[in-house]
């Protein structure tokens, strides 16, 4: 019989995971949080709320059921707040929004009604929204090697050697690079970093309330949240043999989504991509001992979030182009999955594209951002295409 794997393998897979998670996105959290009105202290308050928030989550999730369950703050989500800009009331509303998705979220758990209503809306019209959102943010290494070759052609660089040779560490390791990047610029412009600002602090704003952000920024979040990582975290936990509790796991995101809006941050989930890193036989050959490397990735969020203050500062202090190269290049695998998704069913694909091409555009209407329109103007097409035909079998 074969030896047991040491105890140590759950747990350094865990950090691992959070690592991978964190450093691959971080900057879409801050570019995001900043799009919708945050100063600097309020950005780097978000990343805080949500690394903590997220960290908790994958502790009391993995401790109490005995799985790998690891939660994750909202990427997409951040994406779509990159989308939408500025909405009516600024950064309170979008406090406010935030708030609201959480409640939506508990809702989800205690009205399974709710779920099942957001279950009907077609995979391909969510996706080709989300695909929508992210096009923009996903053109940003490449504008970005016209606007700053010096500083964005290393980032690419690093990233495509390292997909390669290292498909897991690709972006974070173009991080690595963009820091580098920053660290050149600094010295070379003899810039002096306060100290102070390197330590993290909460930031609360009080909430406000209006139609623009709740329409465009609150339902919006929901869908993509649940869509693109509630849904598919639930499956990959699934392939892995673990049936999540659904309720209890969108109890505890939806109450860390509650508890970090105030101070920024937009929405925790579960994992999906990276849900994997913890979960696989790679975690530990025996599936009862994985449940640590979930402990192991929310106790490293909570490490990692103690810098949330340092790498908001950093993003901050970049040269143009860089920091947006990197968070395009964290979601060129989010967006190929997404627009596979959307095309995927011939029969649906033109409200997808009317989808896509309506989220891309960025417009915005009555103060209310083009991610719902596009939600609005697909489910539009698609009825009327499919009205009074029968069902396909």
């Amino acid at each position: 019989m074969p030896a047991a794997a040491p105890v140590s393998r759950p747990i350094v897979a865990g950090i691992v995971t959070a690592l991978v998670g964190f450093t691959s996105s971080f900057a879409v959290v801050l570019t995001g949080l900043d799009a919708v009105g945050a100063s600097a202290a309020q950005a780097a308050s978000g990343l805080l709320a949500v690394s903590l928030a997220m960290g908790l989550a994958c502790i009391v999730l993995a401790w109490r059921y005995r799985m790998p369950i690891t939660a994750a703050w909202s990427t997409p989500g951040a994406a779509l707040l990159v989308a939408t800009g500025s909405v009516e009331g600024g950064w309170p509303a979008a406090i406010g929004a935030f708030l609201v998705t959480a409640a939506v979220i508990l809702l989800t758990a205690l009205w399974p009604a709710l779920g099942a209503l957001i279950a009907r809306i077609p995979p391909s019209i969510a996706q080709a929204m989300l695909a929508g959102v992210l096009l923009p943010l996903c053109l940003a290494p490449i504008t970005g090697v016209v606007a700053n070759p010096w500083g964005v052609v290393p980032v690419v660089l690093t990233w495509l050697v390292f997909a390669r040779l290292a498909p897991r560490w690709a972006v974070p390791l173009a991080f690595v690079a963009a820091a580098a990047v920053v660290a050149v610029s600094l010295v070379s412009a003899g810039t002096r970093v306060d100290p102070a600002v390197l330590l993290p602090q909460f930031e609360l704003t009080m909430p406000a309330f209006t139609v623009g952000a709740l329409v465009g920024i609150a339902l919006p979040l929901f869908i993509v949240t649940m869509a693109s990582q509630n849904v598919p975290g639930i499956a990959i936990m699934r392939s892995f043999g673990y049936e999540v509790p659904w309720r209890p796991a969108m109890l505890v995101t939806g109450l860390g989504t509650a508890l970090g809006a105030p101070a920024g941050g937009h929405a925790i989930n579960l994992a999906a991509i990276s849900a994997a890193l913890a979960a696989s036989p790679d975690a530990d050959p025996d599936p009862d001992r994985r449940w640590l490397a979930g402990v192991s990735t929310g106790a490293s969020y909570l490490v990692l979030g103690a810098f949330s203050a340092a790498f908001a500062t950093l993003v901050a202090l970049a040269p143009t182009a860089v920091i947006p190269a990197v968070a395009g290049l964290a979601l060129f695998g989010a967006f190929g999955a997404a627009v596979q998704q959307a095309i995927d069913d011939p029969g649906e694909r033109l409200p997808a594209v009317v989808t896509f091409l309506v989220a891309a555009s960025g417009i915005a209407v009555l103060g209310v951002s083009a991610a719902f329109w596009a939600l609005v103007a697909g489910l539009l097409v698609r009825t009327v295409l499919h009205a009074g035909r029968p069902p396909r079998g």
